[in-house]
């Protein structure tokens, strides 16, 4: 409405002149109208995030559109913020933003693909314009904020003696805008980034190696591979060994993606009925994994299954790469770094005894962990060989290993850059180094050609993997633990991989171990004093009235009882839980991480020591990259006794439980050691960070977090603003 006024302005090269257009823009006929209908609709925004129709956090989006909403009552309530040239700048850039924005949501809902089919022109629009018109939006917003302010009809809304009020009302939003806006610009920047990569992405090769079954076949002939219906059997196949009633609920289920979690929650009630359920619940979906997931050789050709191909002999075969670390063997000695101090002997000890006190590790954690300081032998590892599949994984033991002198046997993908990092490591520790080459080692003639010919792909070349540690160092007993970690429906196909030539070793090589690192962002048995403690804090949090708001205001989405529920066995003895499942990681991170479960309570069924203790929430690139959680880190521990680690931190305490799992005759991971169920391994031996004691569950803490961090990164300027009104208060009333 406005737009054609402003433009002939512009076309003059005249400030004034656009200044004036901008500041008239409010009276044009039937705007103010419009602007007040539309921006309010905007409101509805808020209802889609928290009721889960889009994905949008819930507490951004009230920030974002209620800022929006705050303009709109000042334009209303004040002349002189109508009447001058932000409140135009501010209406115009709304406009320019949101016309093109609401534009791509219906072609995305039209074309079905919001990244590839839109127009690229409205792509372009919906993901560039932002680099403008924030700032001129955000710059009008303050203007009208600062306009209304200083306008006695709007101070005086209230009534009079009321002036104050309003006056620090309206003031709030500048405070809050100083840290906000960068961080918000920052992440569109950021949205922008990730949307152009995968628009112009290359299209996906062909599917080789492990891949996900057929679920559809297309018109034209094209195969789908979707994970969802291939998630949904393996888990009903699971649960079906004992519940078949359930198994058919799962099957039925239409919103997999938000309703998985109730189904898991299932499973692990049916595991709790009996040692034996466990036990079958865990093989049974293993066996459906197997079996279901394809795999295909470089030719193209369907070899069959997965289980078929891990059974079938291979012709081609990987060489043996080796190295020998340079430098002499160290003590035997536990370190661990702790915000830039290595903490050992009686000060870890301390600060071990520190952190089960508060609450953030388990006891039976730190008893572990202060076994290794007693026990200097556990960490001697001269003579003991890790099999590390994803050993360039960020929360994986390598470093710490190779600091100790181990023999490691890395696996990784057949990349040159990772085998340099590998192999530099290895050449300066006390340990060695053992990989599969495509080439013998011989051949090559400097550590680049090694590099370059090192490694593997555990998608297409499991069953060569498996074939190679078999033969390797005979009479040896290997750990092996399974560290690597893709995202979304990868994550399941490279935990299929690791647990096939896990499974391989663990029935056809003595004396195998397993080792596994549990994420706290799962659904876990607990020991009974950790759920007290959980139900403890519930009652002092649930009283603080941040708390009683936030939940007030998300209508019971926000900060969820941790104490979930108890199960009972068949023969009635009681189990407690806490329900840590992230709706936000999806069915997928929660299946590969169950997978990992059955494995190891199957291994251990079958005598084989399994190290498999929950790690805690840790700041691993991977994981700060994404604003909100980094964010969100920063205002966890307000919710104690979280504490978000650092991951040298998280892999040198997950190290020392590893250590004492393999050297400690109480461990839980020792198959002589009694437990009422199979899924009681997850019990103990856990340093999750705070997690299983905190107040609320893990999935329901992160938007109050966010707004806790955006509110200390606000408190120097709220101070001052606050400095500045007393002192203005003083004037006004004559104190000095």
């Amino acid at each position: 409405l406005g737009l054609p006024g402003v433009i002939s302005a512009v076309l003059t090269f005249d400030i004034s002149a656009i200044k004036e257009a901008l500041a008239s823009l409010y009276e044009v006929e039937g705007l103010a109208f419009l602007l007040n209908v539309v921006q309010s609709a905007a409101l509805l925004e808020i209802v889609h995030a928290a009721v889960g129709l889009v994905r949008s956090p819930v507490v951004v989006t009230s920030m974002q559109v209620g800022s929006r909403i705050a303009a709109i009552f000042c334009v209303t309530n004040s002349p002189n913020a109508q009447t001058q040239f932000g409140c135009g700048l501010m209406v115009l850039s709304w406009a320019c933003v949101e016309v093109p924005r609401y534009a791509f949501y219906l072609a995305a809902l039209i074309t079905g693909d919001a990244t590839k089919k839109t127009p690229y022109p409205l792509f372009w629009l919906r993901y560039s314009l932002f680099a403008v018109l924030y700032p001129t939006g955000i710059t009008g917003e303050l203007t009208v904020f600062l306009a209304a302010a200083k306008d006695p009809v709007f101070l005086a809304f209230l009534g009079e003696g009321y002036e104050n009020i309003m006056y620090y009302f309206v003031m709030s939003f500048p405070v809050i805008y100083a840290p906000g806006a960068l961080p918000m610009i920052m992440n569109m920047a950021g949205n922008r980034k990730s949307a152009f990569k995968k628009r112009f992405a290359r299209a996906p090769p062909p599917p080789r190696g492990l891949v996900w079954p057929v679920t559809k076949v297309k018109d034209d002939g094209k195969e789908e591979r979707s994970s969802t219906p291939t998630a949904k059997a393996i888990l009903a196949a699971a649960v079906g060994a004992t519940s078949p009633e359930k198994a058919g609920k799962i099957m039925s289920l239409k919103n997999w993606r938000f309703g998985y979690v109730k189904h898991f929650v299932g499973m692990v009630d049916e595991q709790c009925n009996s040692p034996e359920a466990a036990l079958a619940v865990a093989e049974a979906g293993l066996e459906k994994a197997h079996s279901t997931f394809e795999f295909i050789d470089v030719s193209g050709t369907k070899v069959g299954s997965m289980k078929d191909a891990m059974e079938v002999k291979n012709s081609e075969k990987f060489f043996t790469g080796f190295i020998k670390g340079s430098k002499a063997p160290t003590t035997n000695r536990l370190e661990v770094p702790y915000k830039g101090k290595n903490l050992h002997g009686e000060e870890l000890r301390a600060k071990v005894n520190e952190w089960v006190e508060y609450g953030t590790i388990e006891p039976s954690a730190g008893e572990a962990i202060i076994g290794c300081i007693d026990n200097p032998g556990w960490i001697d590892l001269k003579d003991k060989y890790f099999v590390l599949l994803g050993a360039g994984s960020a929360m994986g033991p390598f470093l710490v290993l190779m600091a100790l002198g181990a023999n490691i046997i890395a696996l990784d993908l057949d990349r040159p850059m990772i085998w340099q990092r590998l192999i530099k490591i290895a050449s300066e520790s006390s340990g060695t180094i053992t990989f599969p080459m495509k080439v013998e080692q011989s051949s090559c003639k400097n550590t680049d050609e090694i590099c370059a010919k090192a490694g593997c792909n555990l998608f297409t070349e499991a069953p060569l993997v498996k074939d190679w540690l078999l033969d390797l160092y005979p009479g040896k007993a290997f750990t092996v633990g399974s560290y690597a970690y893709l995202n979304g429906a990868l994550h399941v196909q490279v935990s299929l991989a690791m647990d096939a030539i896990a499974k391989a070793l663990t029935e056809n090589r003595p004396n195998t171990s397993l080792a596994y690192l549990c994420t706290p962002t799962d659904l876990h048995l607990i020991p009974k004093e950790a759920y007290e403690a959980s139900e403890e804090n519930y009652k002092i949090f649930s009283k603080k009235l941040y708390c009683m708001i936030m939940k007030l205001l998300s209508g019971g989405k926000f900060l969820r009882k941790n104490a979930y529920k108890t199960f009972k066995s068949n023969d009635g003895e009681t189990f407690y839980s806490v329900n840590e499942i992230s709706v936000a990681q999806g069915p997928n991170y929660a299946l590969a991480k169950r997978m990992q479960h059955w494995r190891a309570i199957v291994a251990r069924s079958k005598g084989c020591i399994v190290s498999s203790n929950i790690a805690p929430a840790t700041s691993t690139v991977s994981v700060v990259q994404n604003r909100t959680f980094a964010w969100a880190y920063e205002g966890m521990p307000y919710f104690t006794p979280y504490e978000i680690f650092a991951p040298e931190t998280s892999n040198a305490v997950m190290s020392a439980l590893l250590f004492a799992d393999l050297s400690s005759p109480k461990s839980s991971g020792n198959p002589k050691t009694k437990l009422s169920n199979p899924n009681q391994l997850f019990s103990y031996g856990s340093f999750n960070g705070g997690a299983w004691r905190c107040a609320y569950e893990v999935d329901s803490i992160g938007e109050a977090s966010v707004l806790l961090y955006f509110s200390r990164v606000a408190m120097p300027y709220v101070g001052a603003v606050a400095a500045v009104g007393v002192a203005v208060g003083a004037k006004m009333y004559g104190i000095f």
